[in-house]
């Protein structure tokens, strides 16, 4: 099966569509710009929804679910909402065979419905804060399209909360980067980076957009996730007021944040090789695939009992899968859960019957010919896939910190910052100007992916302009 994917080092993007079709994550719908989720794609998406949304309720919030269809009105309340989403909107004139009243917009995103009925639910400092979060689809009219990370059609969350104070609503923007951030290091495994947008790449309404920055494996920037503090102003564009406790009338501060199933892109493009897939344990809907050998019914007998030991020891602790099917060979067998990611193979032949044992092969490690094979005693079996499945884990994280560090470069020119961009990161000195972030753009397609929470004390010069800069930005070229 890994004859059917093109080489990354051929041509990247045609080796990531190979990877998303030949692994049966996705295909392409016959809307342009959608797509059809498969269902082994939907379970990885599964896993990436349980690992999130039990963060979610973990720090108090609840999944509502709001209309797919929002009155254009609502969208031209809050200006720049209305200007940074005309483009992308999707508009019904018709319904039931009538002109509508008001057109409406197919959801692009929810700050506009969920701050109408916020209005409506909040009247006292009693009912704050609000912590709403909802699991959904959106729809944004996209140009350039690529499976997963860029589609007209998406899955993913919205959180939407209120609060009393502009603190508590910055405190939550915060919380939720660091619980996006908890998530894609521990259990998708990909090194991000959570800084803050710059204003021209901030969300279209808020006061301020934070993101988590991740490197793919052809060197690129994927926004992975974001959260917005929105200030007051979907507040007073919509009127969500509360009686404080000094019975004043004030305005809501309100926040939004979400990660989309572009998560499954930068899984695929982060972890992925030349075979296929390499999915991160946590995440993995098979986690380990239990492969028998036989040349005849006798031994296929034997070989079988044991396997049903070895399913019996593991399937309470991990999600395991036996192929015991006759009409493919085993070595079909391993090139397909290879091209699925599977992270841990078990096989077990007539020999491994003989002498009580089972041989595990790790799917992240490079190469072919026994690499990364070890005989295991069966009543060991249970423990040491558990320690596997943890290294695995852990390998894969430092590889792509590795990869990540490997590319991520300290121009001291822009001579320097133009070669850097064109490689991987550039994290250089930046002004804040935007007449400067719009040259850099224009001069090597690079933007500003964040400015680092983490910063130095001292001070610099602009890596474009040599004006003063107080802060450090990541730069490079994004999906």
């Amino acid at each position: 099966m890994a004859t059917k994917i093109t080489p990354r080092s051929e041509d990247y993007s045609r080796w990531y569509t190979d990877i998303v079709q030949q692994a049966d994550l996705a295909d392409y719908a016959p809307v342009k710009g959608c797509m059809v989720i498969k269902p082994y794609g939907y379970a990885l998406w599964e896993n990436v929804k349980s690992g999130l949304d039990r963060r979610f309720k973990a720090t108090g919030h609840v999944n509502a679910y709001f209309p797919l269809f929002i009155p254009l009105s609502f969208i031209q309340k809050e200006a720049r909402h209305v200007e940074g989403f005309s483009p992308e909107l999707a508009i019904v004139t018709v319904g039931g065979g009538k002109e509508l009243e008001e057109p409406l917009a197919v959801r692009p995103t929810s700050e506009t419905v969920i701050g109408h009925m916020y209005a409506k639910w909040i009247q006292s400092y009693r009912d704050l804060p609000l912590l709403i979060n909802q699991w959904a689809n959106v729809v944004r009219w996209e140009m350039r399209t690529r499976l997963f990370l860029r589609t007209t059609e998406f899955l993913w969350q919205e959180g939407h909360t209120a609060h009393a104070t502009a603190q508590e609503a910055q405190e939550e923007t915060m919380r939720m980067l660091d619980v996006y951030t908890e998530f894609a290091v521990e259990d998708a495994a990909i090194p991000v980076i959570p800084g803050r947008k710059s204003e021209s790449e901030k969300f279209a309404g808020a006061v301020n957009s934070y993101t988590i920055e991740a490197m793919m494996g052809d060197c690129k920037a994927l926004q992975a996730g974001t959260s917005h503090f929105l200030g007051q102003n979907f507040a007073q564009a919509f009127d969500i007021k509360f009686l404080d406790e000094n019975n004043d009338l004030q305005y809501t501060w309100t926040t939004s944040w979400g990660v989309s199933t572009r998560m499954v892109g930068a899984i695929v493009m982060v972890h992925g090789d030349d075979q296929g897939l390499v999915l991160p344990p946590k995440l993995a809907p098979t986690q380990v695939v239990v492969v028998p050998i036989w040349k005849n019914e006798d031994q296929r007998v034997r070989v079988l009992e044991t396997v049903a030991r070895v399913e019996a020891a593991l399937h309470e602790d991990v999600r395991v899968h036996v192929d015991d099917r006759d009409e493919y060979s085993p070595g079909w067998k391993f090139n397909e859960w290879e091209m699925r990611g599977v992270p841990l193979r078990v096989e077990v032949g007539p020999r491994d019957v003989e002498q009580g044992q089972a041989v595990l092969a790790r799917r992240d490690v490079p190469g072919r010919k026994g690499k990364g094979k070890v005989s295991v005693p069966l009543d060991e079996l249970a423990e040491r896939v558990q320690h596997m499945l943890s290294t695995i884990q852990t390998d894969l994280y430092r590889r792509a910190l590795d990869f990540r560090q490997a590319h991520t470069y300290d121009p001291q020119d822009y001579a320097e910052f133009e070669e850097a961009v064109s490689e991987g990161f550039a994290y250089s000195w930046w002004c804040g100007d935007a007449d400067c972030e719009a040259h850099i753009k224009e001069d090597t397609k690079a933007t500003v992916r964040c400015i680092p929470l983490e910063q130095q004390s001292d001070k610099g010069k602009c890596i474009h302009c040599g004006g003063e800069a107080t802060e450090r930005a990541i730069f490079g070229r994004a999906y």
